[in-house]
């Protein structure tokens, strides 16, 4: 039996809407909330209770019960699907005068989906992540909405990198690590937040290792340079050349790691340590 044509058109549609969110970006900040509910220790005493030199603090609130386990999913939904999905389609509306350039076979620059379908899209994800970040707050009974506001200021992030008149992806530097803040601090803090509470230590930590983020968001640059080089995007390729940017792609990688391993060896975590760069030295054998 042959589907009648609108049944076919419509499966096409939501093959189209799937695909502008880019589900391959998800699992990084799925990861990410993932890493913060592990970390969402509270701390054992008050004042200068110390285990080691360093806080004491229970390793993690999150419990395998039926109850934390529905609040770290519907985290990840809020972070990967909802959020993350409406981020990368309201890139690919912003970006739909350089992909026509790169790829004109994408779906916006191609016309498989029209104007009002997508930016229908970016509304319903966008509302819809902040709605679910709402009913975290509510179900963990935060007195101040940590993770709603979260969810406001990643998705502002998210427009300011990739709409006028900021635009941050125009610059290579700042648009890449607003990227990799996104990716690597956001989803961890949103974790941490939801069965603990967010400290000061664990954001400048996550921020810095937002800078390997950088570099990663330098490999994606690769694939555009053509179109950002005629609308006049400073990205790392453009403004450097890809040969170094190549470096410093792996360089922002690389060091913010073995930064990291040596802040854990400085608070007295050498095994720690050493097992970061055990897994830093084949990433850069292979680089």
């Amino acid at each position: 039996m042959i589907d009648p044509p609108f049944l076919l058109i419509e499966a096409d549609i939501w093959k189209i809407r799937v695909q502008l969110t880019k589900p391959v970006t998800w699992p990084p900040l799925v990861w990410g909330v993932v890493c913060g509910a592990a970390a969402s220790g509270t701390p054992l005493c008050i004042g200068t209770c110390k285990i080691d030199g360093l806080p004491a603090y229970i390793v993690g609130n999150f419990h395998w019960t039926v109850d934390d386990v529905a609040k770290s999913l519907v985290c990840m939904m809020m972070s990967g699907p909802c959020l993350t999905g409406y981020t990368q389609t309201l890139n690919d509306w912003y970006d739909r005068e350089i992909d026509a350039i790169n790829e004109p076979y994408r779906p916006i620059p191609s016309g498989a989906i029209s104007e009002n379908e997508v930016i229908t899209q970016i509304w319903v994800l966008l509302l819809g992540g902040l709605g679910l970040a709402r009913i975290l707050d509510v179900w963990v009974g935060h007195d101040f909405p940590i993770i709603f506001y979260l969810a406001i200021g990643g998705s502002l992030v998210s427009y300011i990198y990739s709409a006028p008149p900021l635009k941050l992806k125009q610059n290579g530097w700042s648009g890449n690590f607003a990227l990799g803040a996104s990716y690597i601090s956001l989803p961890w803090w949103a974790g941490q937040a939801l069965f603990g509470t967010l400290t000061p230590d664990i954001i400048v930590l996550t921020l810095l290792y937002s800078i390997a983020g950088l570099g990663i968001g330098i490999v994606n640059d690769f694939k555009s340079v053509e179109g950002d080089r005629a609308l006049g995007l400073q990205s790392i390729p453009v403004a450097f050349g890809a040969e170094t940017a190549k470096w410093i792609c792996v360089g922002a990688i690389d060091i913010t790691q073995i930064s990291v391993a040596s802040y854990l060896l400085g608070a007295g975590k050498p095994y720690y340590a050493l097992a970061l760069l055990g897994l830093i030295l084949p990433q850069v054998f292979f680089q």
